[in-house]
């Protein structure tokens, strides 16, 4: 369903510049944040912060009958913005993605996301078969 499409000479780790969706209907991932199942913040630095975020998208892919596999791109809002948050952003996204097909993806820095301790949210685009 998905097809990843990189320039020859243009290449970041674990993303792909674009996605070609062959097929499918496209599931539209709301902005997921480090929440628990009761809706509590998880407690932790940003590396906890994103792995529960990316745990909760994946709940939300499997409620749709897929995986990690289907999504065809993300956009990561990210406060306080290090470079070196960078390494730990393709560290934890790698244990989620498809490595055959990964996502087309965005990292957007800002000032503040809906709770001032929430450090990370993520948005995507998934093709359901």
């Amino acid at each position: 369903m998905l097809q990843s499409v990189n320039a020859p000479s243009a290449s970041f780790p674990g993303i792909s510049q674009g996605v070609i969706i062959g097929g499918g209907r496209l599931l539209v991932l709301s902005g997921h944040v480090p929440v628990d199942a009761d809706g509590n913040l998880v407690p932790g630095d940003f590396e906890a912060q994103l792995a529960a975020v990316f745990e909760n998208i994946g709940r939300t892919l499997a409620a749709a009958g897929v995986g990690f596999e289907a999504v065809a791109r993300f956009t990561v809002y990210v406060t306080d913005y290090d470079p070196s948050m960078l390494s730990v952003l393709r560290q934890v996204r790698s244990r989620f993605i498809s490595a055959a097909t990964p996502p087309a993806s965005a990292l957007v820095a800002v000032a503040a996301l809906y709770d001032p301790r929430v450090r990370v949210e993520i948005d995507g685009l998934a093709v359901v078969p």
